[in-house]
């Protein structure tokens, strides 16, 4: 691995800051400025793998039922849809971002931006007209995450804040945090949350060693190993497939999956090599993605230790 190049393209491409830890050593750090990687930053869509997560706690003790359940049982509205299609919609399908519904995230006339306009962001999200059955077609859509955001504190009686709190940050040790709502209370489960990349890495490093940490299970090993197995293909201009609200795919016959959020915020792990990166960047810069620099500079290098 030439560190040189590495830095080189870190810092000419604005990243905030980058920490390669491997078999719990940090290999490599680099911070664009002093203390960067303690420093709250918003990890955009990389909220969606910590709020998978909180549904993995549920499943684990048992107060959210079957991935096959329909989610009707949290939203009885959808009783009263034109479309009864929307009754055959399930918990994995809302993980998986295959529920089917009509929905722009990037282009055109955006349906993100419409959502966060609206003073009820579920009901806009549970409203769009479905394009495809239910589990049959990936979608990239922010308004279901709201929705899984929703089913979780319904299920639980509690706040996704809470839970993470007492289930997930403080054995983890993460004390710093901020985390946006939407207008109807509920915290939002597609964006919105900011962290450390300290803290981010902390996190990836739970699902590198399949939810256990300082042995204590935090999350069971199957329901971490269900989050991050490839469940659907992603559509183009996307490669690679999703999970439950995590990415997977492969580069040089190395397996990683990873959570992204917009901007180059990015949380990547690899575990034949025992590995987990960490990518932050201001969201104002426009620059090369992470995710190249990885697969081109990094994944080589972690191909090389893992064999």
């Amino acid at each position: 691995m030439d560190k040189n190049v590495i830095m080189k393209q870190l810092s000419s491409n604005n990243i905030s800051s980058f920490i390669l830890e491997q078999q719990n050593d940090i290999v490599l750090q680099y911070e664009q400025h002093e203390q960067a990687s303690t420093m709250l930053m918003p990890i955009n869509s990389c909220t969606k793998s910590i709020v998978s997560a909180l549904f993995c706690i549920g499943l684990d003790e048992g107060w959210l039922p079957s991935i096959h359940t329909p989610i009707v049982e949290w939203f009885p509205e959808l009783k009263h849809s034109d479309d009864k299609r929307k009754l055959n919609i399930t918990a994995e399908h809302v993980l998986t971002l295959s529920a089917g519904f009509r929905w722009n995230e990037f282009g055109g006339n955006k349906d993100f931006p419409r959502m966060t306009r609206t003073k009820q962001w579920l009901k806009y999200a549970l409203e769009q007209p479905l394009t495809a059955e239910p589990g049959t077609s990936w979608c990239y859509n922010s308004g279901i995450s709201q929705i899984l955001s929703a089913i979780i504190t319904r299920a639980s009686g509690k706040s996704l804040a809470e839970i993470a709190e007492q289930k997930l940050f403080q054995p983890l040790g993460i004390a710093d945090y901020t985390w946006k709502r939407d207008p109807e209370g509920y915290y939002t489960g597609g964006f919105g949350m900011e962290l450390t990349a300290v803290d981010m890495l902390k996190f990836g490093r739970l699902f590198l060693q399949q939810g256990s940490w300082n042995g204590q299970q935090i999350i069971s090993a199957e329901h971490c190993m269900q989050a991050i197995s490839p469940y659907i293909q992603a559509e183009v201009p996307e490669q690679g497939y999703y999970g439950w609200h995590w990415w997977y795919d492969e580069q040089d016959d190395v397996p990683f999956y990873y959570a992204r959020g917009y901007g180059g915020q990015f949380i990547i792990i690899v575990p034949s090599a025992e590995a987990v990166l960490v990518f932050t960047r201001e969201q104002k810069y426009k620059a090369r993605s992470p995710l190249e620099i990885f697969r081109e500079h990094i994944c080589p290098y972690l191909k090389v230790a893992s064999s």
